[in-house]
C-alpha cells in the first residue's frame, strides 16, 4: 500500500511539471543535460524514495507475479550498477553500439506487421509475429521506463523489456508461469539483473509438482548452460535480422533447441 501511495504522490508531482509529450515512440534520449527530467517519462527520485518503491514492488511482484508495472518498478530501482555494466557490453560490441546509437524501439508504431508476415516461415520475424498471435501478447503492453536517473541506462533497460518476448520466442518459452520461470533463469544469468534473480528463485513457488520436476530436472540447467554460452543478447539488433532463420540465429548465439514437452506444462 505505501509503494503505490507513493508512486501516485510522484505522479501528481510530475502531472504539475509543463511537459510536451510526444505522439509516437522515440528513441529515448536526453534533451538537455542540465535538466531534471532527464526522458519524457522520467519521474527523479531520492535513493530513500527508490528504496522504499523497491521494497514494495517486489513485495507486490512476489505476490503477484502478473503484476508487471511493480516488476518494471523493481527494475527500475534495483538496477542502476547492473545497467552500467550492461551499457559498457553494448559500447564494446559492434551490433550493440549501434544500438545504443540509433535506439531504435520495439512496439506495434514500428513494427511492420504486414512484412513480418510476408516472411518465410522459419524466420525470426514471422516466429517472433507468431509468438505474439499465439499467446496473445503485443509489444506495447511494455511500460516506459520512469525511475532511471541516466537517460543511457534509461534505454538499456527499456531495450531489455522490449526485447524480452524476443528471448521468448529465441528460447521456445510459451508465457505460462513455467514458460517465464525458464526465461528468468536465462536473463539472470545473462544480465545479472536482481529482479531477473529475484523472478527465477521465487517464480516456481506457483508452480504445480509435475511443472516442478521438469523445471529443476531439466529447464533450470538448460537455461543456464544456454545464458553462460550465449553472448549479451542486448547486443543483437533483432529489427536487421527479421528474415535470419531462427534456427540459424540459435546456431549463432549458441542457443540449444528447447525441450520438446514444454508447452504441455504450466
Amino acid at each position: 500500500m505505501a509503494t503505490l501511495l507513493l508512486l501516485r504522490s510522484l505522479r501528481l508531482h510530475r502531472s504539475l511539471r509543463p511537459r510536451t509529450r510526444p505522439a509516437v515512440d522515440v528513441p529515448l534520449r536526453a534533451g538537455s543535460h542540465g535538466a531534471r527530467l532527464l526522458y519524457p517519462d522520467h519521474i527523479p527520485t531520492t535513493p530513500l524514495q527508490k528504496m522504499l518503491l523497491a521494497a514494495g514492488a517486489a513485495g507486490m511482484a512476489l505476490y503477484n507475479p502478473y503484476r508487471h508495472d511493480m516488476v518494471a518498478v523493481l527494475g527500475e530501482t534495483t538496477g542502476c550498477h547492473t545497467l552500467k555494466f550492461l551499457r559498457d557490453q553494448m559500447k564494446k560490441d559492434p551490433e550493440g553500439a549501434q544500438i545504443l546509437q540509433e535506439r531504435p524501439r520495439i512496439s506495434l508504431s514500428t513494427l511492420d506487421l504486414s512484412k513480418l508476415q510476408s516472411l518465410p516461415e522459419g524466420s525470426l520475424g514471422r516466429e517472433y509475429l507468431r509468438f505474439l498471435d499465439v499467446n496473445k501478447v503485443s509489444p506495447d503492453t511494455r511500460a516506459p521506463t520512469r525511475f532511471v536517473d541516466d537517460e543511457e541506462l534509461a534505454y538499456v533497460i527499456q531495450r531489455y523489456r522490449e526485447v524480452h518476448d524476443m528471448l521468448h520466442t529465441l528460447l521456445g518459452m510459451p508465457t505460462n508461469m513455467l514458460g517465464e520461470v525458464v526465461v528468468k533463469w536465462f536473463e539472470a544469468v545473462q544480465t545479472g539483473l536482481p529482479m531477473c534473480i529475484l523472478g527465477a528463485l521465487f517464480g516456481p513457488i506457483r508452480l504445480r509438482t509435475q511443472s516442478l520436476q521438469v523445471l529443476f530436472s531439466e529447464l533450470i540447467p538448460w537455461a543456464i548452460q544456454n545464458g553462460r554460452r550465449a553472448p549479451c543478447v542486448l547486443n543483437i539488433y533483432y529489427e536487421q535480422r527479421w528474415e535470419q532463420p531462427l534456427t540459424a540465429l540459435r546456431e549463432e548465439l549458441g542457443i540449444s533447441p528447447p525441450p520438446k514437452h514444454i508447452q504441455g506444462l504450466a
